[in-house]
């Protein structure tokens, strides 16, 4: 068996009763027990509104996207705040160039949030989405690479593929994207926080998380990264708090041609928004105060755990180079038994089924016994 690092499990921090096997971040992750205090007292606050005060509407905010660009390797002033992945990657094609002809690269199976604004933008320019084949290997930056050519616009793929956890070199693909003069734009909701990324050595133009599933934290909140390079595009929204000058109230109908600076601009309207902000906050408080190295570390010792023992009953897992550190997928022959999954929620045993297989995401709340939980019953079953 491989061995855990010396993070240990975090369990503790969580409200997961004695007997459920929770084994499904990629779907929604809980948050922590402090960020749901820490919300309630937000609830709590907008029954006083005389208590919310001017630097409630900035400050929070402002410490939420220096704790993600802190996270990734980028300035403060490059990171906004969204609602959803389908809103950065709408901002995102607002503001890339597409011509007549050109591609628009995608993966096989990839997140719908990251398909549909592509195909409308091809449509538009007659232009062309190319759907790169899932690789029979798992490894899909070979073949993505080899599809980016002068013709490529844009690439807009995942660190981790949402189904099975199957990775892409993003450093790799950012070298062949700018060799090629081809945006790249990265919906990282499925790795951001457990796997090292940074902006420094990927340089995408556009990266999107959203908070709710790796990030430990809200439905409805997100972040987007903004190269400098795009700072002088277009926001999606006209809202009065992306102008300058709106810390000052008094003056807000003095209209103002220029926006915040950097990727203020950006920001979705009501980004403030003072009840989902400190679970956000507490959740990337800790992320970082972890480490991704560490948290990846000791997530990559059950996932080989995972691995072995899927192997042992018959099950396909991918490579160990080809598959990120927590994230798997178990695929089975002919398809997952169509009652497998009731079978295991009966044991209070939670994953996810995408196509032939079995999505298994623990994240640091889960420990070897979990793992035992989840085989001890896939054996039963099998």
């Amino acid at each position: 068996m491989s061995s855990i690092p010396e993070f240990t499990c975090q369990k503790h921090l969580f409200d997961i009763p004695e007997g459920v096997t929770y084994l499904n971040a990629a779907y929604m992750s809980p948050i922590f027990k402090q960020a749901a205090l820490l919300g309630q007292q937000s609830v709590a606050k907008k029954m006083h509104p005389w208590k919310i005060g001017i630097a409630d509407f900035f400050t929070p905010p402002n410490r939420a996207c220096q704790l993600m660009a802190e996270m990734i390797g980028a300035n403060g002033g490059d990171v906004a705040v969204i609602p959803s992945v389908s809103y950065g990657i709408a901002l995102a094609a607002k503001n890339l160039p597409l011509l007549k002809g050109q591609k628009i690269l995608v993966l096989a199976d990839q997140f719908p949030s990251n398909i549909y604004p592509w195909q409308e933008m091809a449509k538009a320019h007659q232009a062309e989405v190319v759907t790169i084949a899932r690789p029979a290997d798992g490894n899909w930056t070979g073949p993505l690479c080899d599809a980016i050519d002068q013709d490529t616009a844009i690439v807009a793929c995942p660190h981790a593929h949402w189904t099975d956890g199957s990775l892409v070199d993003l450093v790799r693909v950012g070298t062949v994207a700018r060799a090629n003069g081809a945006a790249l734009v990265l919906d990282l909701t499925q790795s951001l926080g457990m796997m090292p990324f940074s902006v420094r050595d990927v340089d995408p133009d556009f990266m999107i998380v959203a908070t709710y599933k790796w990030l430990l934290g809200p439905y409805s909140y997100g972040f987007v990264y903004v190269a400098p390079r795009h700072h002088g595009g277009l926001p999606l929204e006209e809202g009065w708090i992306a102008r300058k000058g709106s810390e000052d109230f008094a003056r807000l109908v003095d209209y103002q041609p220029e926006y915040q600076p950097d990727a203020g601009r950006f920001n979705m309207g009501e980004r403030s928004n003072f009840m989902l902000t400190p679970i956000a906050i507490h959740a990337l408080e800790k992320l970082n105060e972890w480490g991704t190295e560490a948290i990846s570390g000791y997530l990559s010792g059950l996932t080989d755990m995972i691995a072995e023992r899927a192997l042992a009953i018959g099950l396909k897992v991918a490579d160990k180079a080809h598959r990120s550190p927590h994230l798997i997928g178990l695929d089975f022959a002919g398809g997952v038994p169509e009652a497998l999954t009731a079978y295991l929620a009966e044991r209070k045993i939670f994953v996810s089924v995408r196509g032939d297989s079995i999505r298994v995401a623990p994240h640091v709340y889960n420990d070897e016994k979990d793992v035992e939980n989840l085989f001890s019953a896939l054996e039963d079953f099998l």
